[in-house]
């Protein structure tokens, strides 16, 4: 399903002004809340139960649906832990992935042992950009986190996606969002982007704003500091790593793609946002298509893509890293793509999240 001709959720989310389908959304964000409270309530009158892991739980989420970073932020934490040789281990539920069994290791550390099909693009992805690092997965996360304590002994758990996972005790949430459109439009579910209501967010740690240099977001952060000023507040950005041409096996730099006509495709929480990163690069897109966030991809779509790849005189055809651990075992190997490698690092001076972790880590 492409939303490249018509009205996409990612739009819909940033809309303040009054649609003919605004009253239809609004009441479902009305039940949405709803929902929200009555669950917010069960936790605090003890119906239902949170769970504890033998260890130093951090998670890293967000508040609203997709487009944060959440991904290679896990990434850049996980290699961290890796280098000073803690024990670490990734827990996530493997949002799309078709598994069945209560838990599922996409990795030992060693050797990646499960593809996105089972497992879902996000977890296949951490596995091969850690090494020295465990995945697994389960829908509940204690189950996972306690099979790596037995297995691989592990001491630190980062949660991917945790910040709604209410039932898993945690030490430190890391809350990320977009410096320039941290809120959308400031709606709950499915009027707006928001996951719970903002003030939820009292339950943070720690902010950490993502895209800041593209975007500077001085507004966001003066908002945050001003309503939540025991919260520190830090800035990262995306950076474009590398080039990848999967069939050739070659790397280039993201440079490459300067004045080059592209036709590009991304199937993930704001696609809109991949097409801005190749423009920023210098890239002439002549052709977009955006999918739905964790779009099951068959062999229609490579066929489509080099179609229009053909009619628009295209140079490359381009995609995300994640798009590639869907839509890779599909591609002919005659025809070229490349997908682009994402770095997520933190400003000069606002790496004070790994001394947070630190902190945590020597007071159990």
């Amino acid at each position: 399903m492409s939303f490249s001709n018509k009205k996409d959720w990612s739009t819909i989310h940033q809309e303040r002004s009054l649609r003919y389908y605004t009253p239809v959304l609004a009441s479902f964000s009305w039940l949405y809340a709803l929902a929200q409270g009555l669950r917010y309530a069960a936790y605090g009158l003890g119906i239902l139960k949170k769970k504890k892991l033998p260890g130093l739980v951090v998670s890293v989420g967000n508040i609203t649906v997709g487009g944060t970073g959440k991904t290679p932020a896990v990434a850049l934490l996980s290699k961290w832990a890796v280098s000073r040789n803690i024990k670490v281990c990734i827990i996530s539920r493997g949002y799309g992935g078709n598994y069945k069994s209560p838990v599922l290791e996409v990795s030992d550390g060693r050797q990646v042992l499960a593809d996105s099909r089972l497992a879902g693009d996000e977890p296949v992805l951490l596995a091969e950009k850690v090494p020295g690092c465990p995945v697994v997965l389960s829908k509940k996360r204690y189950l996972a986190g306690m099979h790596a304590r037995r297995k691989f002994a592990s001491e630190l758990f980062i949660i991917d996606d945790g910040f709604q996972h209410m039932q898993l005790e945690r030490d430190l949430n890391l809350v990320l969002m977009d410096a320039a459109s941290p809120f959308g439009n400031g709606h709950l579910l499915p009027r707006g982007p928001l996951r719970e209501p903002l003030a939820q967010l009292k339950r943070a740690d720690a902010f950490i704003l993502t895209r800041y240099k593209e975007k500077p977001g001085n507004g966001t952060r003066a908002f945050l500091k001003e309503r939540y000023p025991g919260i520190p507040v830090f800035c990262a950005e995306h950076v474009p790593h590398k080039l990848v041409f999967p069939h050739p096996g070659r790397i280039e730099s993201p440079k490459t793609l300067n004045e080059k006509r592209v036709v590009a495709f991304a199937g993930i929480g704001n696609p809109q946002l991949f097409k801005e990163t190749l423009l920023s690069l210098g890239a002439h897109v002549v052709a977009f298509r955006g999918y739905k966030d964790h779009y099951a991809y068959d062999w229609h779509d490579p066929d489509c893509l080099v179609r229009l790849k053909r009619t628009t005189g295209a140079q490359f055809i381009v995609t995300t890293e994640k798009d590639w651990m869907r839509i890779g075992r599909f591609w002919p190997d005659g025809s070229e793509i490349a997908y682009l490698c994402i770095q997520f690092s933190f400003l000069p001076g606002q790496e004070g999240v790994f001394g947070m972790i630190e902190n945590a880590f020597g007071k159990k």
